[in-house]
């Protein structure tokens, strides 16, 4: 037993108290609880209008919490086995760079994965904080980047033994996971702290027979999607701390960015799915991994599909892997993952959650059904028939193994000039380029621009591919740096 009764909501119970004493609001948000907005109020109902309040001195204040935010925080810190947890309402995004930014100051160096959220990246321009990219391998049949092997993280330590920071994905959005738990020992050895990108991961902390948690293997940091696997509205996060982190300097650090303004409907549903996890989540997720297997099962019999799942692990670049992941290779119908990705939208009102080069995501979790399931299965099986072609030819390879030249930072602020695409081969880059989802950027500021990644990029738009990140949103220009200042 725990110190506290996880079947408690601190904050939600706040709320229904607050909402019991019928309040006068002479306050923000100046809706006053939908009478100023009747459209708003008949969209999301008076029972959600009514609760999006303002810090008081009954509910909290997120910025400096001392009663119910900071006991949902507590709890939330048991549940996950952290030190500390820190409840997020600008995404996993915000969770992320306050990692970066609690670990890094400007000139340091943190060893990463290239195949990182574009958050991490911004992390890096506004602090300047150096990259140590650890390209990790290829599945060139699969089109994915694996994760980081035990033996380059160990190379790369000793080539930058002054780097202050390693951090991992845990697992990628494909659902590998590295050996976090050597890679933790080795980083704690040579004086640098671990940040895990738990993002996709936060039913590793509630399901049975999962890959190792970024708090369990001993990491010091994890940013934890909660509104994506957990259950929570979308843009709530948790950040979870070690021992060995202050928890002061960290939250004077997400006070830097984060909202004064904190909407309690996301408060509230951290705390709420907290709750759900902590009693249900085992039973949950072994339902979840259950509808994965099956699915996988099915798809893999259809024929031309490859559902990927745990037989891909190798003990080092695939250490471990996520089952409740359903990636879907399907170069073997001929099409690539965003053709399929659309045909399902457009032509069977199904949502995938991703769809690129040569895969479709679909995100599994615990409001998943049977019968949806059923209905992907069928739409698969059609579109093979109906659309299946040879695969001659199709580009496989989602990750390009990237050439830094500047700091992001350096390479985001400096002079730079804007040139058709065509003609960027060989400079160098100063903005993002990526397919979203993922987010993982193909190009990052301070990149050289190669022939290979100009093909991808013309590629993957022509594919249909929701192409993101720079100044022209067709694409069709990037900025570059100056020539002069390089």
């Amino acid at each position: 037993m725990g110190r506290f009764n996880q079947s408690r909501a601190p904050i939600y119970e706040a709320l229904e108290e607050f909402r019991r004493d019928r309040i006068v609001p002479f306050d923000v948000p100046g809706h006053k609880r939908g009478r100023g907005n009747p459209e708003l109020a008949a969209l999301l109902g008076q029972q959600c209008v009514g609760i999006d309040v303002n810090s008081m001195k009954s509910l909290d204040n997120l910025c400096h919490p001392v009663s119910v935010i900071r006991e949902a925080e507590e709890m939330a810190a048991e549940a996950f086995g952290a030190a500390y947890a820190f409840l997020m309402v600008g995404g996993t995004t915000s969770s992320v760079q306050s990692m970066v930014l609690s670990a890094c100051k400007k000139g340091d160096k943190i060893i990463l994965p290239r195949n990182v959220h574009r958050s991490v990246i911004n992390a890096l321009v506004l602090n300047g904080a150096i990259p140590i990219y650890v390209n990790p391998d290829m599945d060139s049949r699969l089109g994915i980047a694996l994760g980081m092997k035990v033996s380059q993280v160990e190379r790369t330590i000793q080539e930058h033994p002054d780097a202050v920071a390693v951090l991992v994905n845990n697992p990628t959005y494909y659902g590998i996971c590295s050996d976090l738990r050597s890679i933790v020992c080795m980083a704690h050895a040579h004086g640098m702290k671990v940040l895990v990108d738990e993002a996709h991961g936060t039913h590793f902390y509630f399901g049975e027979k999962m890959p190792l948690s970024a708090m369990e293997a001993g990491a010091d940091m994890a940013a934890v999607s909660m509104h994506k696997s957990g259950g929570s509205l979308t843009q709530s996060s948790f950040l979870l701390t070690g021992i060995g982190m202050n928890p002061g300097y960290v939250r004077q650090i997400i006070n830097l960015t984060q909202t004064t303004s904190a909407s309690y409907l996301l408060l509230a549903s951290l705390d709420i799915s907290r709750r759900n996890l902590a009693l249900r989540g085992k039973e949950q997720f072994a339902k979840v991994i259950s509808l994965a297997e099956y699915a996988r099962e099915e798809i893999n019999r259809i024929g031309g599909y490859y559902a990927y799942t745990a037989e891909l692990i190798n003990g080092d670049s695939i250490f471990d892997f996520d089952r409740t992941k359903l990636t879907v290779n399907t170069l073997g119908i001929g099409l690539a993952g965003i053709e399929v990705y659309d045909l399902l939208r457009d032509e069977y009102d199904i949502q995938m959650e991703l769809g690129d080069i040569a895969n479709v995501l679909a995100y599994l979790s615990i409001g998943d059904r049977e019968r949806d399931m059923e209905r992907l299965i069928g739409a698969l099986v059609e579109i093979r028939r109906k659309y299946g072609r040879d695969n001659t030819g199709m580009y496989t390879q989602e990750y390009i193994e990237p050439k830094v030249a500047v700091s992001p930072q350096n390479a985001f602020y400096a002079e730079k000039e804007s040139l058709p695409l065509s003609e960027t081969e060989g400079r160098i880059c100063s903005e993002f380029v990526m397919c979203y989802p993922p987010g993982i950027p193909i190009l990052a500021p301070g990149e050289e621009i190669t022939a290979q990644i100009l093909e991808y990029i013309t590629y993957a738009r022509e594919k249909g591919c929701s192409m993101t990140g720079p100044e022209d949103p067709a694409i069709e220009r990037l900025n570059v740096l100056k020539e002069e200042w390089m």
